[in-house]
């Protein structure tokens, strides 16, 4: 996610930097015309599962979903790779292939990369897209009686964790794998076509954690149905078992002043939905009369979507309920 920089630099100097300055948001947008306007973001992370070319895979659709959470279309990419020297060349080759084979199903292309030495492996994009700057689907624009739609389902951080642990089921992480390796791109254009007013993708702050963050820009509380949520297989019994990621409890301390539970909450269900995602869904809010639109974009594109909340009025909390 975008931090701002306006303590250096004043936003009023550069008017055609639209995103980046101000209000944080999932990537810059730079105008070029009336018509285009660049998006730019960067995003890189060591393996989250053991096969190399799945994990390739895995961190350039995270990387390029910052793109779509903005509303555009990749463009190209360059890869960002940190590798042991004491590692064969052959698993590195394999999550660049990864990394090639999801920029190309996103109609785009690896244009170069730099490579340094480390002692962890690390992988991720830096993505050049572009976007009308009229229809930059920014967090900040819910609106009170907005429903929010999610297209992916929850829960991989326990489950990677799980595979860390060697305590993972293998149909679980493979689920996860296939959510995770999933582009947003379609998932985004159904968004821009139903009239969507603000959208975030899921990553590791959480779904509450991301929600907070629309929710503050916006001026408006949000408001989840638990039932509704989706979770990916197993991930529920991996809580169960408190078989977390660090970063769940780092979220949920964060972030615990702005969320509300209302109903029977133990300890291991709050602290999966603090949960870091790893390449997750969009979370899309629009006016409830273009849900019909959204669902059926969502279908066309051979995305999913799941109802699971509403905006209210409020100033930026987040409230989840039985």
């Amino acid at each position: 996610m975008l931090r701002p920089l306006s303590d250096t630099f004043n936003p009023a100097d550069f008017p055609a930097l639209l995103v980046g300055l101000e209000a944080p948001d999932d990537a810059a947008v730079y105008r070029l015309n009336d018509g285009q306007a660049i998006v730019s973001t960067v995003d890189f992370f060591p393996p989250v599962v053991d096969d190399p070319y799945a994990f390739g895979q895995i961190a350039a659709a995270n990387a390029m979903s910052d793109i779509y959470a903005m509303g555009g279309e990749v463009l190209f990419a360059i890869n960002l790779a940190a590798f042991p020297a004491n590692l064969e060349l052959d698993i590195l080759q394999n999550i660049l292939r990864g990394g090639a084979e999801r920029v190309r199903a996103a109609g785009a292309v690896i244009a170069g990369g730099h490579t340094i030495t480390d002692k962890e492996p690390k992988y991720g994009l830096a993505v050049t897209g572009v976007v009308d700057p009229g229809r930059i689907l920014a967090k900040g624009g819910v609106r009170p009686g907005d429903v929010l739609v999610l297209t992916k389902r929850l829960g991989v951080g326990v489950i990677t964790t799980a595979l860390k642990r060697d305590e993972a089921d293998k149909n679980d992480v493979a689920g996860a794998i296939r959510s995770m390796i999933q582009l947003n791109r379609g998932a985004a254009r159904a968004a821009q076509a139903a009239g969507a007013q603000a959208v975030t993708d899921i990553t590791g702050y959480s779904l509450l954690g991301h929600a907070h963050e629309m929710a503050h820009l916006s001026g408006v509380d949000l408001e989840f149905r638990f039932e509704a949520l989706p979770w990916l297989a197993g991930a529920a019994r991996y809580a169960d078992a408190m078989i977390f990621p660090g970063g769940a409890s780092n979220n949920m301390e964060y972030f615990a002043p702005w969320v509300h539970f209302e109903g029977d909450f133990d300890e291991a269900t709050r602290l999966l939905l603090f949960d870091p995602e790893t390449s997750g869904g969009l979370l899309i809010a629009l006016p409830e009369d273009r849900l019909p639109a959204l669902q059926a974009a969502l279908s066309a594109e051979g995305a999913t979507g799941w109802i699971v909340g509403a905006a209210t009025p409020g100033d930026g909390h987040i409230r989840v309920k039985r």
